[in-house]
């Protein structure tokens, strides 16, 4: 019978894209999400670095839920914009999770920026944490460039106007299993996997 850990999201399409990863990735425990805990508080992101939140979902969730969990903290990091909205990126408009109003905010923000100089990092920390005290967190990025309309549909965040680097088309354009391929949480679990299961 497979372990039982949890994801520490409430983001259905992250918690989604999460599972999708990880079973590719060849992990084959059993993945729930957050809201099989219902009575599960919300964590504080209080940390400074999206390591340092990620960090702290995991182990927030671990320590209630008495299991193993995996939590991921990833955000756009403008060049433009001193490397903002970086870990504020989930509410960069104010209210947290609206993706629409956070990517026209962004928009705005930029509109005055010429083409070349619009480069961006998608960024991902994921941790993992378990009971017996054994925790980690690792890094990766995917870097690309904005552009000043939105384009596709099978993103979420701020996809639509992201290309990734050495491609002519968005995140979400991209089918799912190429966009987790190059993907800043796509490397970030892929490595994660690879030290819970050293081959």
């Amino acid at each position: 019978m497979s372990q039982k850990i949890v994801i520490a999201s409430r983001n259905d399409h992250k918690i989604e894209e999460m599972r999708r990863i990880l079973e590719q990735a060849g992990f084959d425990w059993e993945l729930v999400g957050t809201s099989e805990f219902p009575d599960l508080p919300d964590i504080e992101e209080t940390g400074s670095t999206f390591a340092a939140n990620a960090m702290l979902k995991a182990r927030g969730v671990s320590e209630f839920t008495g299991l193993p969990a995996i939590g991921d903290d990833s955000g756009l990091c403008v060049d433009a914009l001193n490397g903002m909205p970086g870990i504020l990126s989930a509410r960069w408009s104010g209210s947290h999770g609206n993706d629409r109003a956070n990517l026209e905010l962004l928009l705005a923000q930029i509109s005055q920026v010429p083409a070349d100089r619009r480069s961006a990092s998608f960024v991902c920390a994921a941790a993992y944490v378990h009971p017996d005290g054994t925790e980690f967190v690792v890094e990766a990025a995917m870097n690309g460039t904005l552009i000043d309309s939105v384009r596709g549909e099978n993103g979420f965040g701020y996809d639509p106007i992201f290309i990734p680097q050495g491609h002519e088309i968005t995140s979400a354009q991209m089918s799912a299993e190429v966009k987790d391929s190059i993907s800043h949480r796509g490397k970030a679990l892929a490595a994660l996997v690879a030290q819970l299961n050293p081959s």
